[in-house]
């Protein structure tokens, strides 16, 4: 039904799609995965029209495609239901599957009910849509979707906010359409799903493809060294400076969770040690990071800091602890582009101790730029001048001044380039040395591998286990992520 064949899209500084070669039959789901950067949204992006590829040509139904944006798309036949749902919920049910389309209201609603009820759905149509649950407005959104004669499908994440109940729902409405044919490409970051209801799957990695299977043929352990990348055996040696936990904990997470966003874990963060956190997109590892900087609020358990009872239900609650977070969107969520470099860098300061003198900050931000080697080193500079790399520093910097007990980073070195990793590998082994803690994510398990002394490992939202990191952890480590279960 679809074909795409040497598809290959360039940004600037990044290639963020190689000669990818990408199709869905009909009458199939089709699991298209990857971890955050692999090219995913990036492809979606293409077949949909929302960027035009540099090379490469995509066929529908065996007559080429040369789509330019989303609605020239929907009229080919290619509709897609993200995560969000991008409907009106102000407007009816009946409004909503029928947007854009001039028909009388009598008959819009008549031909609402129609189709609600050939995709299995009974619902007030003239009731606002807002009133229903999120799961019910995919549905309407996939409803939507098949009403203008959709031969692909993509759904982009349908069932992160879902329960088990209503991803039934939607798996049933789902084979309805592989019933008629219809072609539907499928995102998810949930192992269990994709082998429940996919009949292939395609593997991205760095914006190439890096496999296309039959699911039924792929395990699930060979599924995961596809997206994560190198064979675990192939590894480079851990770093001479892990070694066993000594003395007490700095930080404890007992039972802590939060609704359906990470279930309820324990975790142990010990002086001067790198405590990783390994899992798939989606597994909850941000979420554990939110939570201990109080970025989000916990709604079970509590956090013990040097052995005593802390509230952790804010940032400024953490900063006070000498918790400090550097985020995994670091240009929405951690540095301020307009603001100089400078800038940047003192806000963690002022945040925690009011306004430094001028000499003082001046003396202190010329000494971190140096100490971090960021580039340019005009502290005067806009931050958004910077490069990935640097930016990274500057977020570094501006938490090293606070002298934090314990630095979590999310992510720290995705979208840099190689010499910036490794020299944020490095500081992060420096300071470990120097006595901080650190809790360090990644979804590049080599990383984890090598700086962690031990290791957390997340499935599907739980914190499956915490172990040493050994060098017989490289060959279990994939198992616990796949099955989500730790060895005896």
């Amino acid at each position: 039904m679809l074909r795409m064949t040497g598809v290959s899209k360039e940004f600037p500084g990044v290639r963020a799609l190689s000669d990818v070669d990408f199709e869905v039959l009909p009458g199939e789901v089709h699991a298209l995965l990857g971890e955050n950067g692999a090219g995913k949204s990036t492809l979606i992006k293409v077949l949909t029209g929302v960027y035009r590829a540099d090379a490469g040509e995509v066929t529908l139904d065996g007559q080429a495609l040369h789509i330019t944006s989303p609605t020239q798309a929907r009229e080919a036949g290619i509709s897609t239901v993200y995560q969000e749902v991008n409907l009106c919920p102000n407007l009816s049910v009946a409004e909503n599957i029928f947007i854009g389309s001039p028909v009388r209201w009598k008959k819009m609603r008549g031909e609402a009910k129609i189709l609600l009820r050939r995709f299995g759905l009974n619902l007030d149509v003239q009731a606002p849509l807002g009133e229903y649950p999120l799961a019910i407005q995919q549905l309407v959104a996939i409803v939507r979707a098949m009403r203008v004669k959709a031969r692909v499908l993509i759904l982009d994440e349908p069932t992160s906010s879902l329960d088990r109940g209503e991803v039934e729902r939607l798996f049933t409405l789902m084979r309805r359409l592989k019933q008629e044919g219809v072609a539907i490409v499928f995102v998810s970051h949930f192992l269990d799903q994709i082998y429940e209801i996919c009949d292939r799957m395609t593997v991205l990695r760095n914006g190439t493809v890096v496999g296309t299977h039959p699911v039924a043929s792929l395990p699930r352990g060979d599924l995961v060294r596809l997206m994560i990348g190198k064979e675990l055996g192939a590894l480079a040696e851990l770093t001479e400076h892990i070694r066993e936990a000594r003395g007490e904990p700095l930080l404890q997470a007992q039972a802590l969770g939060r609704g359906s966003a990470i279930a309820p874990f324990d975790l142990e963060i010990h002086p001067g040690e790198v405590t990783g956190l390994a899992g798939l997109l989606g597994s909850g590892r941000t979420e554990v990071a939110r939570l201990l900087f109080g970025a989000d609020t916990p709604d079970a358990g509590r956090v013990l800091i040097d052995g005593v009872a802390r509230s952790l239900r804010t940032p400024k609650a953490a900063i006070a602890n000498a918790i400090a977070f550097c985020p995994e969107n670091r240009r929405a969520e951690g540095l301020i582009p307009e603001l100089t470099v400078r800038e940047n860098i003192l806000l963690a300061v002022q945040a925690a101790r009011g306004w430094s003198r001028r000499v003082t900050a001046n003396g202190i931000v010329e000494r971190v730029i140096g100490e971090l080697d960021i580039r340019p080193s005009n502290p005067d500079l806009p931050a958004r001048d910077l490069s990935g790399g640097n930016q990274q520093k500057v977020l570094l910097a501006r938490w090293l001044i606070t002298h934090p007990r314990l630095l979590i980073l999310d992510e720290p070195t995705r979208g840099i380039d190689v010499g910036a990793k490794a020299e944020i590998q490095k500081l992060v082994v420096g300071l470990s040395e120097e006595g901080m803690s650190v809790l360090f994510i990644s979804a590049e398990l080599d990383e984890v591998l090598r700086l962690s002394h031990t290791i957390g490992v997340l499935r599907d939202r739980h914190l499956v286990a915490q172990v040493p990191n050994t060098p017989e952890l490289k060959t279990e480590i994939t198992e616990m992520i796949a099955s989500g279960a730790a060895k005896s």
